[in-house]
């Protein structure tokens, strides 16, 4: 089966040893550093281990994450920050500039739930850490605030693609799924707005992964539309709703293909070859077929020549990001263990020095096969 959602590439980052010769004074703070090292080099490792499971990913990045705490806030849950909060500069890769297959219902919700969470974190991130930033994200970076956004945008967007499969699946009414796609295909028209600011030469492959989903939900939209008009005996609308659809269809599978030439980050996907894609393009083909032959025995109505403004309203099944916190500070992390941490020993920086710039090699992602095609259905 080939791949559907559109992935940059991992980030990579530089090795960081946590050693801080003559700061790091006692037992206690040389226990955290270490603990640092190890849990730091087992989150890494999960990114790219095909064994890996959400509940590992979360384990792994909580204990990471709580010894971090103490180098980020104070220990009396006061506003200030800690102490430590600049003993350490971390070097990531960026992933514009710098270096689905059919799954059971279990599986559906995990990854829809996933991509609620990742939002989620991407909106913290964006709310409360990086307005810290000593040094403001550079135009086009990752942290910069048209990506983040881009990033929440289409993690929304596709979680709410699992809510229309699972709601095809279910034959829920097609005014339900014709307005979850609508809302879908807003979705990636914002992320790809929230893009198109930036340099052509480094997101244009993304931002033609976006507008292509635009056209594809969009299609799927008026087709289920039209289905509603026909049911409601609107059966001239339903056909100018059909035709709108074939039109935006045709426009993906372009898209389709040129996002596959375009050159830039991140592996190829190919939607055009997925079942899912497919079927929508013999569904809009037959849905239309049986309209026209209606109207010519039954309705005999006449086709608008515009086609019919989508102002649908989804009244659930719409996704929003799953709130985020960091874990509270590891049990380890004391007053006496920051005070063991003495920043009067920490040798000087001699910045009059130039340094070599700092290589950092990309992450070797896993080589995932493309299953075999049986359609995206969750069952």
């Amino acid at each position: 089966m080939t791949h559907w959602f559109h992935r940059n590439p991992l980030k990579a980052t530089a090795p960081v040893s946590f050693n801080y010769y003559g700061v790091v004074t006692g037992p206690a703070a040389s226990k955290i550093c270490s603990d640092l090292r190890s849990s730091r080099a087992r989150l890494l490792e999960l990114f790219t281990d095909l064994s890996c499971n959400p509940e590992m990913m979360k384990n792994a990045a909580d204990s990471y994450f709580s010894l971090l705490q103490g180098f980020i806030n104070s220990l009396d849950e006061s506003t200030q920050e800690s102490k430590l909060r600049y003993i350490q500069n971390f070097k990531w890769t960026d992933t514009l500039q710098g270096q689905v297959p059919s799954i059971t219902e279990d599986e559906a919700k995990e990854v829809h739930r996933s991509l609620k969470i990742a939002a989620g974190i991407f909106k913290h991130l964006k709310e409360s850490h990086i307005p810290k930033l000593i040094t403001p994200a550079e135009k086009g970076r990752d942290l910069e605030a048209r990506l983040i956004e881009a990033y929440i945008i289409q993690c929304q967007a596709e979680a709410q693609e699992v809510t229309i499969a699972r709601a095809i699946e279910l034959k829920h009414a097609p005014g339900l799924i014709a307005a979850l796609a609508y809302e879908t295909a807003n979705f990636y028209q914002k992320a790809d707005h929230a893009l198109s600011s930036l340099e052509p030469a480094y997101s244009a492959k993304w931002r033609k992964y976006l507008h292509l989903k635009m056209c594809f939900y969009t299609a799927y939209a008026y087709c289920y539309h039209g289905q509603t008009l026909l049911a409601s005996d609107k059966c001239g609308e339903a056909i100018r709703s059909l035709q709108e659809a074939e039109k935006f269809y045709a426009k993906a599978e372009a898209l389709c293909k040129e996002y596959g030439e375009t050159k830039g980050p991140g592996p190829t996907v190919k939607p055009s070859g997925h079942l899912f894609f497919r079927k929508l393009g013999n569904l809009v083909k037959n849905t239309l077929e049986k309209c026209q032959r209606e109207n010519g025995f039954i309705y005999f109505q006449k086709v608008p020549t515009e086609a019919p403004q989508l102002e649908l309203k989804a009244n659930y099944g719409l996704v929003e990001p799953v709130p985020f916190e960091f874990p509270p500070p590891s049990v380890h992390w004391t007053p006496e263990t920051l005070a063991a941490f003495d920043l009067t020993k920490r040798p000087k920086d001699d910045s009059a020095k130039p340094k070599p710039e700092e290589v950092v090699k990309p992450v070797k992602e896993p080589d995932i096969k493309p299953q075999k095609d049986t359609g995206c259905y969750i069952s």
